[in-house]
């Protein structure tokens, strides 16, 4: 059977069926996933390039026809005619379409203990495009600027935080291939400002699991009709050949320390990852993770493995946005490992956990703007335990810090968001502070 022309189907007919698979699309999507705002902003910027795409196909397919179409004949004085029968016509491959994306944040903080330390800060400014191949391929790339400026004698940073290839292999899995964000926690795949509450991101996710923390491999995906995605897959992993026992930036994350992201990152020791969310029922979301990985990269006597798991929750019912989150890591063998570093302020912790409960509350929405107060409560341990090392030796545990914060979100549109909060401190209340806050995320 030979196959119709393109010309047999109208263009309407053609442009009606593209907007019916991309409403039936987002609708499906955002049933399944039940996401956040910035979520589906961000779902919808891609259905619009998928749909501008369609477009410029439809143009192209008209084009054809016009170059094709043979000279009309004169029509007979008396024509009969059957009725006009739909003939199935296999869809052309999607064209080339490109989104350009960004999320910034400008944060102002205030001790209330000291204000002579208050700063001003462009925290974070991102800019990232998706450029789709074809309907089964596209490519992420994120590059960010931390602090303004960076050079030799500024305190920022230009890092890229995404670059991966995707591609989808069925309906249901998908492959990425690259630099990527690990899918671990609530934040760290979903860190713009739009997407989280507070100027500051939590420190549960930041001091414990690395936010932002993205490792470079291979990783599958895998999104079911019942609400589950399954995530899992080969990565790089930490260089604890990094850590500097003289400095304390170990004692603010240990995992932060020894991260490598992708940059010239030793890779003998590779570590393996899996994640699940279930979002079955609308507006609730239930997850964990797990990452495993040896992390001397070949270059100590001993062994050591760094794992970290965390379980989440988060469920968004009516005008309440609660969420929970509980994360732990360890490094084993580090008696070994910190032999050599005794008497240094900031040894190897064998284990370091937190946790933290949230709830917000959609107060006020007029239009685009929507006031929601919010409270966090966490607890965060960067050295719950260290191996023994003997009498005298052994560093004593660190005390748990206690965090309050209390605040709002003023979501100006969609993707703008003014914040203000009160941040106290229970073992450190020279840290209490005001934080106000701007960001955007498209």
């Amino acid at each position: 059977m030979t196959s119709q022309p393109l010309r047999a189907m109208p263009s309407k007919t053609l442009l009606a069926a593209s907007l019916a698979a991309c409403f039936a699309f987002a609708t499906s999507s955002a049933f399944a996933q039940t996401a956040t705002e910035a979520e589906l902003a961000r779902k919808l910027d891609q259905l619009a390039a998928e749909l501008a795409a369609v477009k410029a196909q439809l143009v192209q397919i008209q084009q054809q026809r016009a170059a094709t179409a043979p000279a009309a004949a004169p029509a007979p004085a008396v024509v009969t005619a059957a009725a006009p029968v739909a003939v199935p016509v296999a869809p052309a491959p999607a064209a080339p379409a490109t989104v350009l994306t960004s999320y910034g944040e400008l944060n102002y903080n205030r001790p209330t203990r000291a204000n002579q330390n208050a700063q001003a800060d462009v925290r974070r400014f991102v800019l990232g495009y998706q450029h789709r191949f074809d309907d089964k391929t596209k490519v992420v790339t994120e590059l960010e600027v931390e602090h303004a400026v960076s050079s030799a004698g500024d305190p920022g940073e230009v890092e890229v935080e995404q670059a991966y290839v995707e591609r989808q292999l069925t309906p249901t899995w998908a492959m990425r291939a690259g630099l990527f964000l690990m899918p671990v926690g609530l934040l760290n795949e979903n860190h713009e400002p739009t997407a989280f509450y507070g100027v500051e991101r939590n420190f549960v996710e930041t001091a414990i699991i690395p936010s932002t923390w993205r490792e470079g491999g291979v990783q599958f995906v895998g999104n079911f009709n019942n609400g589950l995605t399954l995530q899992g897959g080969i990565t790089t992993s930490f260089d604890l050949n990094k850590w500097d026992a003289t400095s304390g930036e170990g004692k603010e994350s240990p995992l932060g320390s020894i991260h490598q992201e992708l940059a010239l990152a030793k890779s003998h020791d590779l570590a393996l990852f899996g994640a699940a969310n279930w979002r079955g029922i609308p507006g609730l979301l239930l997850g964990g993770s797990i990452f495993t990985g040896q992390a001397t990269q070949a270059q100590a006597v001993e062994k050591a493995r760094i794992t970290l798991w965390d379980l989440h929750a988060r469920w968004t019912p009516g005008r309440w946005d609660l969420s929970a989150l509980y994360t732990r890591a360890t490094i084993s063998n580090t008696a070994a490992l910190n032999a050599t570093l005794v008497g240094n302020p900031t040894l190897i912790p064998k284990s370091f956990d937190g946790y933290y409960v949230q709830g917000a509350y959609k107060v006020w929405s007029h239009e685009d703007y929507a006031l929601s107060p919010f409270v966090r409560w966490e607890q965060f341990n960067t050295a719950r335990a260290y191996a023994d090392l003997g009498p005298g030796l052994t560093p004593d545990a660190a005390r748990a810090e206690r965090v309050v914060t209390l605040g709002a979100n003023l979501q100006v549109s969609p993707g703008v968001v003014v914040k203000a909060d009160y941040q106290r401190f229970r073992e450190a209340p020279d840290q209490n502070r005001v934080n106000l806050g701007l960001g955007w995320s498209f």
